[in-house]
């Protein structure tokens, strides 16, 4: 019987997409005794005791079934007051606004919503490692844009002028960053906006870390303004702010077209996001803000030890004003940073994740995630110095 080659198979948009840079040192990490893993950004708190209890009805009165396509009425309505309260960006529930499995499945979506094959999405880099990878999923092109740890891991408006062809659809931001902790001017946002609007071009901003900021305002993109509001996919959901990860719930919003559209493919695919981490996920809107406040405190109590150490030991580290990453320079250690996480996770059992998974400009540089307990993290330094001492 003649053998099957997977490779004959697969689709050449699928064989050619690398593997997360993320989950290899999480796997790594997994197979090992002792590891402090600084690698995965999930928030080591467990979700918030009303929001677990929301779901525990949810399930108790049976709420079993499938609910809308778009999801329950009661969350999108939810979602609409949460955003008009934050950042004076009105949405209407009924058509504006789609629950999806995750922002990963909002990402998704958009992506195969908007692209035609050849279609390009100006992406600035370092960014989450799904990005790009949705962009070739969906047939088009990803054109990364290197930010610079000198302009504050900042866009820039005059390199997205430069990359902008007759095959550009649309800009992505994804503010606060993953990997770098930076957070978006409004002054950049409005240069972008402004570039956006020239060429007509959708932005897609992914907001899935818009509560965790420490002594910034975080600036939502279609609050910006109406005509801005009329050509943003705003992109988020409830892992980050409030501890769901496992729940898998999240959300797009946008004119009513372009919602049809995701829609559309999503009730194909999904039917619609799971019924218990809905009603949970109202629960967090309406009740969760003091646990996102006092996590929030946590995080930035966490965020000044790991910065401050990283720098101590000769490790140069932006100072992040969001998410819940530290971005270090590995420079000092003389070596690249595949063989820096590498060597550190081999001799002292500490998982941290290689810039250059993130794309262009993050050679040279980790990330190292601060969800974690505060005692883990002043471990986790003192074998990074014990690591320096040989290598720096």
């Amino acid at each position: 019987m003649q053998e099957i080659d997977d490779v004959d198979y697969l689709s050449k948009r699928v064989a050619g997409l690398k593997p997360s840079g993320i989950r290899k040192f999480f796997d790594i990490a997994a197979t090992m005794k002792d590891v402090i893993s600084l690698g995965i950004g999930e928030p080591d708190f467990t979700t918030p005791e009303p929001i677990l209890q929301a779901g525990i009805r949810s399930l108790q009165n049976g709420e079993t079934h499938y609910t809308s396509n778009s999801g329950k009425i009661e969350l999108r309505r939810a979602i609409a007051t949460n955003l008009k309260n934050l950042y004076g960006v009105s949405y209407n529930p009924e058509n504006e606004i789609i629950a999806t499995v995750g922002v990963s499945e909002a990402l998704y979506l958009t992506m195969v919503a908007i692209l035609d094959p050849g279609d390009e999405v100006i992406i600035p880099t370092p960014c989450f490692v799904s990005y790009q990878a949705e962009v070739i999923l969906a047939g088009g092109v990803p054109v990364e844009i290197p930010s610079k740890i000198e302009n504050n891991f900042q866009l820039d408006p005059d390199e997205i002028r430069a990359a902008i062809t007759p095959r550009t659809k649309a800009i992505f931001i994804g503010y606060p960053s993953n990997p770098t902790g930076a957070v978006a001017e409004r002054e950049t946002l409005l240069e972008v906006a402004k570039i956006a609007e020239e060429h007509n071009l959708l932005i897609i901003s992914d907001e899935i870390y818009d509560r965790l900021v420490y002594g910034f305002e975080h600036v939502c993109v279609p609050a910006l303004d109406e005509s801005i509001k009329r050509r943003t996919i705003l992109l988020g959901g409830f892992s980050k702010d409030y501890a769901m990860t496992g729940w898998r719930i999240g959300y797009a919003c946008g004119p009513a077209d372009l919602i049809k559209g995701l829609v559309r493919i999503h009730q194909y695919t999904i039917m619609s996001a799971p019924t218990t981490a809905q009603d949970a996920a109202v629960a967090a809107l309406k009740s969760g803000n003091k646990y996102v406040e006092e996590m929030v405190a946590e995080y930035d109590r966490r965020r000044k030890l790991l910065v401050n150490g990283l720098n101590r030991l000769g490790l140069q580290t932006f100072e992040p004003r969001g998410a819940f990453y530290a971005f270090p320079n590995i420079q000092a250690s003389g070596m690249d940073d595949e063989t820096f996480a590498e060597t550190l996770l081999k001799e002292e059992g500490v998982a941290v994740v290689p810039g250059n998974a993130f794309g262009p400009g993050g050679e040279g540089f980790v990330r190292a995630c601060y969800a974690t307990s505060y005692e883990k993290l002043e471990e986790a330094l003192k074998r990074m110095e014990r690591f320096m001492s040989r290598h720096g």
